[in-house]
């Protein structure tokens, strides 16, 4: 069997994307899907599968693969490519809805710029310290759709992202889920900087939508920032949170924008196929 993909990149998170509205890949394992199409050099390559289904409650309905076949509930950047993917396909318009594991999903296309609402933030601490290594990390907490550490931090370019990042994702503190970790550096009240470690990926990677959207509430929440933000990633690209905050930290209207790049579309060879196939026999 051949499979028509279509590979985007949002800021640096790629993804490959599979209409799936028919059902062909009802007698597929996804998760082992996800993980031999998302090998890079060994096979297509990209941070997460995304797959397109049919809803009754909204344009279409998603279902998000991590690198590793975990699913997750949401992806910031994944949301705003395959809302544009469904306006050049004509799955949908330019405003449109589409149906996640955290919530229903707006989002408003215009050319490559697109802009999502993100579920409402939850879960926010600002004061968690967790003992790691013989010290002590200060470090504050958000849900923007999927959970994130959040951790201040002076010199960025410095900061052992991957290392760290993974021993705090696996920390027992936020057992058995994980958490992904954001290090963020504040330049100014309308402006940070961000690295992320994504859980389901287990790398650092060039961006993350939901990292950026709870590192900017966090911040705000600290008194440090305001609507509007513009988080800077690690792949150079700026991305744009602007947001509702009330006198009690509790967060409305929070907005993701940012360019999305169409880099592909094509089938993916059989020998991907072949890979799928082996690993069961």
């Amino acid at each position: 069997m051949k499979i028509k993909i279509t590979k985007m990149n949002g800021s640096g998170n790629d993804f490959i994307i599979v209409d799936n509205r028919s059902g062909f890949l009802k007698d597929v394992s996804v998760p082992d899907l996800a993980r031999i199409i998302c090998r890079r050099r060994e096979s297509v390559g990209a941070d997460g599968l995304i797959l397109i289904e049919n809803s009754e409650i909204a344009d279409f309905k998603w279902r998000f693969f991590n690198a590793d076949g975990s699913e997750a509930e949401m992806c910031g950047n994944g949301g705003r490519c395959v809302a544009r993917y469904a306006f050049l396909n004509r799955i949908s318009g330019a405003n449109l809805t589409f149906e996640t594991i955290a919530g229903v999903i707006r989002a408003k296309t215009k050319k490559e710029r697109v802009q999502i609402e993100l579920p409402t933030a939850k879960e926010l601490n600002l004061h968690r310290f967790i003992s790691l290594d013989d010290q002590t990390i200060r470090l504050s907490t958000i849900n923007t759709g999927v959970p994130h550490a959040v951790i201040c931090v002076e010199e960025i370019e410095n900061v052992p992202v991957k290392d760290l990042g993974r021993k705090i994702r696996f920390h027992p503190e936020f057992q058995p889920a994980g958490t992904n970790v954001t290090f963020i550096r504040v330049i100014d009240s309308s402006n940070l900087v961000i690295r992320t470690y994504e859980r389901g990926v287990e790398d650092e990677t060039l961006a993350c939508g939901t990292g950026a959207v709870g590192s900017a509430l966090v911040t705000a929440a600290a008194g440090k920032t305001k609507s509007p933000v513009k988080v800077k990633t690690q792949g150079g690209e700026v991305l744009t949170v602007s947001f509702q905050k009330d006198e009690n930290d509790s967060f409305s209207q929070v907005f993701l924008e940012g360019d999305t790049c169409l880099v592909f579309e094509g089938t993916a060879g059989e020998d991907v196929w072949r890979q799928y196939e082996n690993a069961f026999k």
